[in-house]
């Protein structure tokens, strides 16, 4: 059974102007070449943007590489914690390029796991930003395993004058003046090292920390770089917090293609940002595309222009079909509140509605979706923007295969079970836990992503759950609650929802539960939970006329508060009850 591209015409595809990396070292030296073009923007207090080149970029990450040689560190292990950054991103790149091994840690756990991650890790030092100045005051005095404590600010810091603490501004000239005496980054031994270690979500108990090497890092970086429509003209800004492997290879892929990227500084303030950065390209996940969408929608709802705008986007359907597209015309002012240049985003990190694709396309704003996982440093597929799918995550990406572990044939005739991944952006393994490594990967040596999907003929892939969410029913009959919740999202008045299967009192039937927190601006001020309940309950009964029967919403429940997310922004399924 084939399946049928967009209809509407795609943007040609483009020869890809970008210099494959080999190392971190190459990296950092070749994107000097870029000179005095923007590399970072970023906000100081006063909300004045600051800009650092691409020369200045790669200057900075030797002398940090270099200082981190007058310590004496070579193969030791150094963490990094703090808002988004130049310090930061020139971190990390140079922890890499330096022979050591990075820690990319979440700023947003609490101080005990931080600790507790730290000393799991073996961690020798910490860069740590000025929000941490004084969380860390405890871990100065009695922390098992890290001996060097570095403050990117130390102003305030009240275990400044430790000895075991060296101020980023002191290890900086240190570096700065063995550079001038002819500092070079030590030569790649072994691209296969381990060079980074990352916590995947949740506490110190479920958590598990994957290792990457230099070469999965790179890999993922190439392949980002060979598969996005982006190139040295863009502006993108960075949203999503940096210890995440999906926004860092993104933002090293930006920066490798030459790109200018603003930093974003506050979830809050997203919007205005996108508007003073004027970016034409954005990364981010399904949450953040779902909000934009319903900011467009809320906006012109408000503003009495919703019924204009509906008949403009079935004009520009019609136009487009004849390969007259007027779309900047006709939507000039929705792309104008993300700055105006908004032509194209990149989506990962859970699933997303094809209806917001379709959506957005039409606004102008093509979505590519990409699909990966931490163990595969992240990039596993993304969408073809000359050639996409609906619904597909695109086929694999040119540094690894995958294939499907099949269990059933699906509806659509394809063989459907577990995606399996090999190739070179696939992690070195879980670190002190070798029975968990040995679960997650195949006889012959794929790994196991815990995602269910199947492949066309062409290679596409389609996600159609996560494995271990899977609600099985009493028929036997499987059902992904994300493919649920994509229905649901669809309604103005869900603001979040969570699929669960039920099981009735004393029975083994299960009934399909629909959490949902509302979207509350959709309702007239003062109006009760109840009748929101009423309202919400209306709206899903008619959209189970459009779903099959096995998976049709029989129960709802309704929360007032929001649901607790990642750092990321992903809904923290396990602890949903």
């Amino acid at each position: 059974m084939k399946i049928s591209k967009i209809t509407h015409p795609n943007p040609k595809k483009t020869v890809r102007n970008y210099t494959p990396i080999s190392s971190m070292r190459h990296f950092s030296e070749k994107i000097s070449g870029f000179g005095d073009h923007n590399a970072l923007m970023w906000f100081d207090s006063k909300r004045v943007i600051h800009s650092l080149s691409y020369a200045d970029l790669s200057a900075k990450i030797k002398s940090i590489a270099a200082g981190f040689s007058s310590l004496g560190y070579k193969n030791r292990r150094i963490a990094i914690i703090g808002e988004t950054s130049p310090e930061w991103v020139a971190t990390y790149v140079a922890v890499i390029a330096s022979g050591n091994v990075v820690i990319p840690m979440d700023k947003e756990l609490k101080i005990e796991e931080i600790e507790g991650f730290l000393e799991f890790a073996e961690a020798d030092a910490i860069v740590f930003s000025k929000s941490f100045n004084e969380k860390f005051a405890n871990a100065a005095e009695n922390h098992k395993t890290v001996s060097r404590f570095i403050p990117i600010d130390a102003e305030g810091c009240p275990f400044a004058e430790s000895e075991k603490v060296t101020p980023f501004s002191e290890l900086l000239a240190k570096g700065s003046q063995l550079v001038k005496e002819g500092y070079e980054f030590p030569r790649v031994e072994d691209l296969d090292r381990m060079s980074v270690m990352l916590f995947t979500s949740g506490t110190t108990g479920t958590s598990k920390c994957v290792m990457l090497s230099e070469r999965n890092v790179t890999a993922s970086v190439n392949a980002a770089c060979s598969s996005v429509n982006f190139c040295p003209e863009d502006t993108i800004v960075s949203v999503l917090p940096l210890h995440h492997t999906y926004e860092l290879c993104c933002l090293i892929a930006g920066l490798n293609y030459g790109m200018s990227i603003g930093i974003n500084d506050s979830l809050k303030r997203v919007i205005k940002n996108f508007e003073a950065f004027k970016p034409t390209g954005l990364v981010l996940v399904p949450l953040f595309v779902t909000t934009m969408n319903k900011k467009i929608w809320e906006e012109a709802k408000k503003s009495g222009r919703d019924r204009l705008l509906k008949t403009a986007l079935k004009v520009s359907k019609v136009t487009r079909c004849v390969r007259i597209d007027l779309r900047q015309k006709l939507f000039g002012d929705v792309t104008a509140a993300f700055g105006g240049r908004l032509c194209k985003i990149v989506c990962g990190g859970a699933p997303l509605n094809p209806e917001l694709v379709d959506s957005f396309d039409e606004f102008g704003v093509q979505i590519s979706e990409g699909y990966g996982i931490t163990e595969c440093s992240p990039l596993i597929s993304v969408s073809p923007y000359y050639a996409p799918k609906r619904g597909s995550v695109g086929p694999a990406v040119e540094c690894c295969r995958v294939r499907i572990d099949a269990d059933h044939v699906n509806d659509k005739g394809y063989n459907e079970g577990e995606i399996l991944v090999k190739g070179d952006n696939v992690m070195l393994g879980y670190y002190k836990n070798p029975e968990e490594t040995a679960a997650v990967f195949t006889e012959d040596g794929w790994f196991r992503t815990g995602d269910e999907g199947y492949m066309d003929e062409d290679g596409y892939i389609f996600i159609t759950g996560r494995k271990k969410f899977v609600i099985v029913l009493e028929n036997g009959k499987n059902v992904f609650p994300e493919e649920i919740e994509e229905y649901l999202t669809t309604l103005s008045s869900v603001g979040e929802c969570v699929v669960v299967g039920r099981k009735k009192p004393d029975s083994d039937v299960v009934i399909l539960t629909a959490i949902i927190y509302p979207n509350f601006s959709e309702f007239p001020e003062g109006v009760s939970v109840d009748q929101v309940t009423e309202a919400i309950k209306a709206q899903v009964n008619k959209l189970n006329h459009n779903i099959v029967g096995y998976k049709q919403i029989r129960a709802i429940e309704i929360r007032t508060t929001e649901f607790e997310k990642t750092t990321s922004r992903k809904i923290k399924r396990h602890l949903v009850k």
